[in-house]
């Protein structure tokens, strides 16, 4: 990175112009190989990128590219044992045990969410959420004693996003009786805080199924 700036410093301090890299050559090699979050930001460059982008085979180039390589992994949970292994062909048997930083059983666990090696757990003996990296075995307890971060299965689905100040944030929609509870927990202020959301009654009942992701 620091060879490219000064590359770019000489080129604008000599009056050197950069060579055209042409449309095609940025929309099949430069903007696939970026994260999700630059792609998103690029769609507001023009009609055209947006256009490129929202296409499917973007978004197959896209995912094409991001499981490249080694730093991809893959977490086994099994009835007694968990598992980290990465998704390089070579490496698929290589394994390594990790022990977890929670007193239950590996079966008690329930993945809510994943984002960029993060992972919103439940546990199932007490519902109690928690974010979890497995990669460096550190773990926040997100529940508290105003029953915030409490998962109730069949009604409840959990989310992770990075907000524009870059906080990565956890979405729980608590969905009861012709109501719907939305409350987001920052893992920079460590609070949970409760926004509106779908605040139309037909969404409030069991009509509309839930489903656990990430933006």
């Amino acid at each position: 990175m620091k060879k490219l700036k000064g590359c770019l410093y000489s080129a604008s301090e000599s009056n050197t112009k950069l060579p055209d890299l042409g449309p095609d050559l940025i929309m099949s090699e430069i903007l696939p190989r970026l994260p999700a979050k630059c792609v998103g930001r690029a769609k507001k460059v023009c009609k055209e990128w947006l256009s490129c982008i929202s296409s499917k085979e973007f978004v197959m180039m896209h995912c094409r590219h991001m499981c490249k390589g080694s730093r991809q992994k893959i977490l086994s949970i099994g009835q007694e044992s968990c598992f980290i292994s990465s998704t390089g062909v070579d490496l698929v048997d290589e394994k390594t045990m990790i022990t977890l930083p929670f007193h239950v059983r590996p079966s008690d666990v329930w993945i809510l969410s994943s984002l960029n090696g993060l992972l919103c757990v439940c546990l199932r003996n007490t519902f109690e959420m928690l974010i979890w990296n497995p990669l460096i075995r550190s773990c926040i307890n997100i529940s508290d004693s105003k029953s915030y971060g409490f998962f109730k299965i069949y009604s409840d689905v959990v989310g992770l996003y990075i907000d524009s100040s870059n906080d990565y944030r956890v979405l729980h929609i608590k969905r009861g009786r012709f109501t719907v509870d939305v409350m987001a927990y920052s893992r920079r202020t460590s609070h949970w805080k409760r926004i509106p959301f779908l605040q139309k009654r037909h969404y409030h009942t069991n009509g509309y199924v839930w489903s656990g992701g990430f933006l």
